[in-house]
């Protein structure tokens, strides 16, 4: 039986000569994009715009990690409070019954270290991770193209697949999109969430995974079919009954054949790199309907929940990631010029 590779160190970023020009073109895309939901929904982010829960949580750093992960957040064990961010990812606040990506966003306060910006100090460590292992293509260039298709309807989205890809390979991109999108949902308290690309973890890197516990309480799962889903609600009701906990992992780079830093459509194996539980999150019992709750709620959607609100230790890594930085920070000053309030488009 073979062995399974030790972490390594000797990962590296490549960065194209024009990146930083795409970027700024997809930051536009977006931005222009967002100001249309702005004027019909009111400011809200870019991307994963309809928030369905905001809550407090505490972090425990677990003791007696292996030596990769003690870096960062998890150099030391401590216990930290956090918020949690429960989102479509969609740029319309559309129903929860429409197949989306979910996100699960994480922040942890009460840090002070170097920030992953590269100036100034980080008070908090983001982690946004979605119900999916992978992206759906490497780069950016690809993901934003789709994006700004399928804001069109599907119809756009497929016509665009087929001119792009031809059809055999659009076909392919079609089934694989289905599958993603067409796996039953089973709530934020019972899905597996990762972070897709890559962090650093001191001098090495690794990507984020997040596998709920189970609890004593064994509320049923709300089918996606179901007409009156509300994922939101669903989740607050289980608050009500319980603490609801989750184990934090992070997965080593290995080499770059089997663990790519730049190439985000590639899930990294866990035959050769497994994930290492560093951290339990736990969602204490709380009413996320009452008073105190939705003032907490309104609090996290205001705020930067962003992957480079982060240690310098754990910097975002890859393309990806890098886009994600001009692109966030782009519809974080979107969300403050635009108008607090929905206004009409007639007339």
């Amino acid at each position: 039986m073979s062995s399974i590779p030790t972490p390594s160190t000797q990962w590296t970023e490549r960065v194209a000569a024009d990146e930083a020009e795409r970027h700024e073109r997809h930051a536009q895309l977006f931005a222009d994009l967002q100001a249309q939901r702005n004027a019909r929904f009111g400011a809200g982010r870019a991307l994963h715009r309809k928030q369905l829960a905001g809550v407090g949580a505490r972090l425990e750093v677990l003791p007696h990690l292996p030596e990769p992960a003690r870096h960062g957040l998890f150099a030391q064990p401590k216990v930290l409070d956090a918020w949690v961010r429960l989102s479509n990812g969609g740029a319309d606040k559309a129903s929860d019954r429409k197949p989306d990506v979910r996100g699960f966003a994480i922040q942890v306060h009460g840090l002070q270290g170097a920030s992953a910006l590269g100036q100034g100090v980080a008070l908090a460590q983001s982690f946004l991770l979605i119900n999916q292992p992978a992206f759906a293509f490497p780069t950016s260039d690809e993901f934003v193209s789709l994006v700004m298709q399928a804001t069109k309807g599907p119809r756009a989205m497929i016509a665009y697949l087929l001119r792009r890809y031809g059809w055999w390979g659009g076909l392919k991109k079609i089934r694989r999109f289905a599958r993603t999108l067409g796996r039953p949902f089973k709530g934020f308290a019972d899905e597996v969430f990762y972070s897709a690309a890559p962090i650093a973890c001191g001098p090495y890197a690794a990507r984020v995974r997040l596998v709920p516990v189970h609890s004593k309480v064994d509320a049923k799962p709300q089918a996606s079919s179901d007409k009156s889903v509300d994922w939101g609600r669903a989740f607050a009701a289980r608050l009500k009954l319980s603490d609801l906990q989750f184990e934090l992992q992070l997965q080593f780079f290995v080499d770059e054949a089997l663990t790519p830093i730049e190439d985000a459509s590639v899930d990294w194996p866990e035959t050769v790199a497994p994930y290492v539980t560093v951290a339990r999150l736990t969602i204490p019992v709380q009413d996320a309907e009452s008073a105190p709750g939705r003032s907490l709620a309104e609090r996290i959607e205001a705020a930067a929940i962003d992957p480079w609100v982060a240690l310098m230790e754990h910097r975002p890594l890859g393309e990806v990631m890098r886009a994600r930085k001009v692109v966030y920070y782009r519809s974080q000053l979107g969300r403050l010029t635009a108008p607090s309030e929905p206004v009409s488009l007639a007339g």
